[in-house]
C-alpha cells in the first residue's frame, strides 16, 4: 500500500477538547475524528486497527464455543418493562419513538433481545447450553462524555450470552468466558488483571471486571500483595474496627458554633476524626423522577460512605439515589445541614455502618443548628432501620481475606462477565422442558467486552512523547518503508522489493512514498506507531537500508534481505504467540 494513494491526515497540534494520551493521539494520529460530543468516526488507520481487536475476539469466541449473530440497535420498549428494566436503566438510556408514538431504545445492552429469542426457539433441555454474541455498536446519553473512546456515547461492544440448565452449567459457561477473555487481552497485548465487581444495572450475583491499568483509569482497584485478592473499591469489603469495651458515657449536646464538617468539630472538641459520625443525606426518586423517600446515612467521621453499598441494600437502580435538598428534607425530617445526627431523625430510613454499634462514646450533630452531641452510644441512645457495611474501603485498610494492608492502583475496564441467574429468564419466561417434561427456568450469563474502549486502552499503555507504540497483533500496518526520495529509481525499487518480499509473508506493508521531507514521515511514522520501520535512502542502489523498532533503539544499518528476515521474524513471533 502506498501512503501517497492513502487517507491519512494527521494533526501537529493537541486538539484542545482531548485530555488522556488515548484521546490526544489517536485525534492526531489521524485515527478517529470527533463528530459531536461522545460520538466518534473512525478513519482508514483506526478501522484497521478497531477490525484487528475484533478479530482476535471473534477467533476467541468462535474458539469458546460462542455462535455470532447480529440484533438491532433498535428494541421495543416492551421488552424492558416485561424485564421490569424500563423504568429503571434511568437517563443515559437513549429513548426515542416513531411515528406512532410506539416507545424503542438505542440499546445499551442486550440481556431482553437475548433472552427474547431464546424463549421463542428454545424449549428442551437437549437445545442448552447455547452461548451467542455479537458486536455491535450501542448507545448511552453519558452526561458528561470524555476522554474520547473512554465515556462516549456511542460505543462498539462484544456482547455475549449463555443460557444453561442449571447453576452447575452457569458456573462452566462463566468459567469459559473468564479464560476467553483472558486469552483476547493477552493477545491485545494488554497490562490487565480480573478484579471482582458491582453487577450494576446489569444485575445478578458474582461479576468480575477486566481491567487494564493505567494511571488514568476510572476504575479505581484495590489489591492486596499477600493474598492476590483485588476488587474495584466499590465491590470491596471494608473490616470493621475492633469493637470497644469502653463504658459508655452520658450523653450531653454542646455548642459548637460554625463547625459544619467533621475536621471543623473534631478541632473544636479536640477529638479524632475517628470518635465522630459524618451524616449523608439522599433522596430516592421514583420512575418520573420525583422524590419518593429519604435516607440519612452514617459512617465514622473519618469514613467515606459508598453509595453502591447502599443502592444494592435499597434495591434501587443507581440513578434513583441522589443527595438530598436539605432544606426540604429537614421539612420533613427535622435534619440540620452541616449539624444532622442520628437522634430524633423523622420519616427517613437511617442506615447506620456495621462498624458503629461497637464503637463507644461518638460525637454526632444533635439536629440543632451549631450543635453537637458527645458520647451517643448506638442501642442507647439511637438505632436504625439498617446496619450494613456501607463504608468505602481507604488504602492501607486491612484486607477483607487476610488482613495486610491493601493498596489502591486505577484502571480501565475493558471487560465484565456476569452471572446473571433467573434475573432475566424468570421475569420474561425463558424455560425449558427438562428430562421428565417438567419447565425449568433457564439460568443465564451476560460477558461484555468494550472493543472501542480497548483500542483506547492499548494507547493508554503503550505510547511515549513521540506516539502510540502499537503491539503487533493490533497495529494498523506492521511495517513502514519510509523512502527518503520517491522520485529516486533505485530508492523506489528496492522500497517495493521489501514490500513484495514482506506482503508473501503475510505481513502488512506501507510504503511511505509521499513528497514530503524525511523528518515528516519519520515524525507520522511515530506518531502512527508503526512496528517496524525500514528507511530507504541514498545507499538503495547497495542494498543497505535502515532498520529501526517503534519500541525504542537505535537505528541500524543492515542488508535490505537481513531487515526483511528481521522483520518477518519478530512480526510472525508474535502474531502466532497467542494462538
Amino acid at each position: 500500500m502506498k501512503m501517497s494513494k492513502m487517507y491519512i491526515r494527521t494533526l501537529r497540534e493537541v486538539p484542545a477538547e482531548a485530555e488522556l494520551p488515548s484521546h490526544v493521539l489517536m485525534l492526531r494520529s489521524g485515527m478517529i475524528r470527533k463528530i459531536v460530543s461522545g460520538v466518534y468516526g473512525y478513519m482508514p488507520l483506526g478501522k484497521r486497527v478497531l477490525n484487528k481487536v475484533e478479530n482476535i475476539v471473534r477467533e476467541e469466541m468462535d474458539a469458546a464455543g460462542g455462535q455470532e449473530i447480529l440484533m438491532s440497535a433498535i428494541q421495543p420498549a416492551e421488552l424492558w418493562v416485561e424485564s421490569g428494566r424500563w423504568g429503571a436503566y434511568g437517563p443515559e438510556m437513549w429513548r426515542v419513538k416513531d411515528r406512532n408514538s410506539r416507545e424503542f431504545c438505542l440499546g445499551p445492552t442486550h440481556e431482553e433481545i437475548f433472552t427474547d429469542i431464546i424463549r421463542n426457539e428454545v424449549s428442551s433441555y437437549r437445545q442448552l447450553p447455547v452461548n451467542l454474541y455479537q458486536i455491535q455498536t450501542k448507545y448511552r446519553d453519558e452526561a458528561r462524555p470524555r476522554f474520547g473512546l473512554m465515556r462516549s456515547r456511542e460505543f462498539i461492544m462484544k456482547d455475549a450470552y449463555s443460557f444453561d440448565r442449571d447453576q452447575e452449567g452457569l458456573d462452566a459457561s462463566y468459567q469459559n468466558m473468564y479464560d476467553t477473555y483472558t486469552r483476547i487481552f493477552n493477545r491485545c497485548g494488554l497490562k490487565f488483571a480480573p478484579v471482582e465487581a458491582d453487577t450494576g444495572a446489569i444485575g445478578g450475583s458474582d461479576s468480575h471486571e477486566f481491567t487494564a491499568f493505567a494511571e488514568n483509569g476510572e476504575s479505581q482497584i484495590v489489591y492486596c500483595e499477600k493474598c492476590n485478592m483485588a476488587a474495584t473499591d466499590e465491590r470491596a469489603e471494608c473490616v470493621d474496627a475492633p469493637a470497644s469495651d469502653a463504658a459508655m458515657l452520658a450523653a450531653e449536646t454542646v455548642h459548637t458554633p460554625g463547625t459544619k464538617t467533621i475536621e471543623e468539630v473534631a478541632n473544636f472538641l479536640g477529638l479524632e476524626k475517628s470518635q465522630t459520625i459524618k451524616a449523608l443525606l439522599y433522596e430516592t426518586l421514583d420512575d418520573d423522577y420525583n422524590v419518593n423517600g429519604y435516607v440519612a446515612a452514617f459512617v465514622r467521621g473519618d469514613r467515606e460512605v459508598n453509595e453502591i453499598k447502599i443502592i444494592n441494600l435499597l434495591g434501587i437502580p443507581e440513578h434513583a439515589l441522589v443527595m438530598a435538598n436539605e432544606e426540604k428534607m429537614a421539612e420533613v425530617t427535622g435534619c440540620v445541614g452541616g449539624f444532622t445526627g442520628p437522634v430524633g431523625l423523622k420519616n427517613c430510613k437511617i442506615i447506620v455502618d456495621s462498624e458503629i454499634p461497637g464503637l463507644r462514646n461518638l460525637c454526632a450533630g444533635a439536629n440543632q443548628v451549631d450543635h453537637h452531641t458527645l458520647n451517643l452510644n448506638y442501642g442507647r441512645d439511637f438505632e436504625a432501620d439498617i446496619v450494613a457495611n456501607i463504608k468505602m474501603i481507604a488504602e492501607g485498610d486491612p484486607c477483607p481475606v487476610c488482613g495486610a494492608p491493601v493498596k489502591f492502583t486505577r484502571g480501565i475496564e475493558v471487560g465484565q462477565v456476569f452471572k446473571l441467574g433467573t434475573k432475566y429468564s424468570e421475569a420474561m419466561g425463558a424455560t425449558y422442558k427438562d428430562e421428565n417434561m417438567k419447565d425449568q427456568v433457564m439460568v443465564m450469563g451476560c460477558y461484555g467486552i468494550g472493543v472501542s474502549r480497548t483500542m483506547a486502552a492499548i494507547v493508554e499503555q503503550y505510547h511515549d512523547d513521540n506516539g502510540i507504540v502499537w503491539p503487533i497483533p493490533v497495529a494498523p500496518y506492521h511495517v513502514t518503508v519510509t523512502v527518503v526520495k520517491a522520485k529516486d529509481a533505485d530508492q523506489m525499487a528496492l522500497a517495493e522489493k521489501i514490500e513484495a518480499e514482506l506482503s508473501a509473508k503475510g505481513i502488512e506493508v506501507v510504503v511511505d512514498d509521499r513528497d514530503e521531507r524525511p523528518g515528516v514521515k519519520f515524525k507520522d511514522a511515530d506518531l502512527i506507531g508503526f512496528p517496524v520501520r525500514i528507511v530507504v535512502g541514498k545507499k538503495a542502489a547497495e542494498g543497505i537500508v535502515e532498520y529501526k523498532l517503534r519500541t525504542g533503539g537505535d537505528a541500524e544499518e543492515v542488508t535490505a534481505e537481513e531487515a526483511v528476515s528481521r522483520a518477518s521474524e519478530l512480526i510472525l513471533t508474535a502474531l502466532n504467540a497467542h494462538k
